[in-house]
């Protein structure tokens, strides 16, 4: 029966659709995934009320939530408003002191406010800021992965990516991590379970890693 099924929600990273979780293959017996979408903020909205209503998509109790990237950022802000059985992140941080040194200069500065974030149709830019790598080769692939191309949504995530305040990881969680991520590097990281060679975007491309380890990991 479904209800005694392990309910498992992903959310995707900045600018990114739930296809980035289309390799994501866990066992029907044991977990239900739902896939979550970014909505475009509305104007004035905290990284908090946001969190709190995309919270209200979560229609069961104690569920497994995953977030990629920024994802993971609001994946513990919605912790504050549901009861959780894990919180996992991926490719992502556990508070403000595992931001890298240049998004810090950026909170302090305000630099970020000056990023071309209009150019919300070249892809190629908005993949490096929200993946940290070149997509010259795979441009269509990253087209269809990157569909939140709104400039004001683009603008809110970084400035809520560099102002995050969170000082103390939450409770349950999980961090997974690549030893070749650009965007938050591993020498900030600590405490996180390592993936050999894995990228930014290693939830697309290391999903056999995903389907082998990820059950053990949402079960311990």
């Amino acid at each position: 029966m479904e209800d005694n099924k392990i309910h498992l929600y992903c959310m995707p990273g900045m600018a990114a659709s739930s296809s980035i979780f289309e390799y994501l293959n866990l066992p029907e017996e044991t977990f239900v995934v739902h896939l979550l979408e970014w909505d475009i903020p509305t104007k004035g909205i905290s990284f908090t009320d946001y969190a709190k209503k995309m919270s209200e998509k979560v229609k069961e109790d104690n569920v497994v939530l995953l977030g990629v990237s920024l994802g993971g950022l609001l994946v513990q802000e919605m912790v504050k408003y549901i009861q959780v059985k894990k919180v996992i992140i991926v490719s992502s941080v556990k508070s403000r002191f595992e931001l890298p040194k240049r998004m810090l200069f950026a909170r302090y500065t305000r630099i970020h406010k000056l990023l071309p974030t209009g150019l919300v149709n070249n892809v190629e830019l908005i993949a490096k800021y929200a993946f940290g790598e070149s997509v010259t080769k795979r441009l269509s692939l990253y087209e269809r992965y990157l569909s939140v191309r709104d400039k004001g949504y683009i603008d809110w995530c970084i400035h809520e990516l560099v102002n995050w305040k969170q000082e103390v990881p939450c409770d349950n969680l999980v961090h997974i991590h690549g030893e070749k991520d650009t965007v938050f590097p591993m020498r900030n990281i600590a405490h996180c379970i390592p993936v050999k060679n894995g990228t930014h975007t290693m939830i697309m491309h290391r999903a056999k890693w995903f389907n082998e380890n990820l059950p053990t990991i949402i079960l311990e």
